[in-house]
């Protein structure tokens, strides 16, 4: 048995030394491994079930995940939860819409800036997203949890140095046909959807639209001041699934 495991880590890790986007595929086993080992996942029987489950699902995010009130006044490691937040999530619908997204704008993204600045834009984006989001709701005591803000800062990088990339959308009102529209067209849209959702979201808990707002102008406005306008590349078609689960 641990031979097998032992053979399949070390197939895993060369294909990800031959992969083009390492860095990518990498966040997307450390989001599926931690959550599959937390309380979310339902596979972990140690957290018990019914209302015992239910608490330690509290616990574990108000422990990892970003609580705004406790952010600015709680101890000085609350400082640390922006970082950890972006590797856990709610739910599998969290979990896979979240990891689609970077799958699938991810690779193309990284392939361009590198695997170092990639993750540092990663992690970078992600903090400053959910910092923000804090920021804005800083007496909330709902806990962020979730890749989103780093992914929207992807996205955003993406529609600045591949805008014309055929982008596979499937759009809930034409009874969700596949339909390939460029990113230029795809991404602003799906942020106009975001701010709507802004306008219109209760308040409470729930989808983090701000979030998204914040890392998606981030990831955009990093990629204009970084690459400027002469280094944008004129990316081949490219497939990229793209459904209502959003980050």
């Amino acid at each position: 048995m641990i031979g097998n495991w032992n053979t399949t880590a070390v197939r895993t890790l060369r294909s990800l030394r031959s992969t083009s986007a390492p860095m990518t595929y990498t966040l997307i086993a450390v989001c599926c491994l931690i959550f599959v080992l937390g309380p979310a996942s339902g596979f972990t029987p140690s957290y018990g079930t019914g209302d015992a489950l239910a608490a330690a699902q509290r616990a574990y995010f108000r422990r990892w995940g970003v609580v705004p009130a406790d952010l600015f006044d709680g101890p000085a490691r609350e400082a640390l939860t922006p970082a950890t937040a972006l590797f856990i999530h709610g739910s599998w619908v969290h979990l896979l819409g979240n990891m689609l997204f970077l799958f699938v704008f991810g690779a193309m993204t990284e392939e361009r800036m590198g695997r170092v600045e990639f993750t540092l834009f990663y992690l970078g984006c992600g903090y400053l997203a959910l910092l923000g989001y804090a920021a804005a709701n800083a007496s909330s005591q709902q806990s962020l949890v979730g890749a989103s803000g780093a992914i929207s800062a992807v996205l955003g990088a993406f529609l600045y140095l591949f805008p014309s990339a055929r982008v596979t959308s499937l759009l809930p009102f034409l009874f969700f046909l596949p339909l390939r529209f460029p990113a230029w067209v795809v991404l602003p849209f799906w942020a106009a959807l975001q701010w709507l959702a802004l306008d219109q979201a209760p308040s409470g808990p729930g989808v983090a639209y701000l979030a998204h707002l914040v890392g998606f102008g981030l990831g955009l406005g990093y990629a204009w001041v970084r690459y400027g306008r002469g280094t944008k590349v004129k990316a081949a078609p490219a497939p990229a699934p793209e459904g209502e689960n959003q980050p």
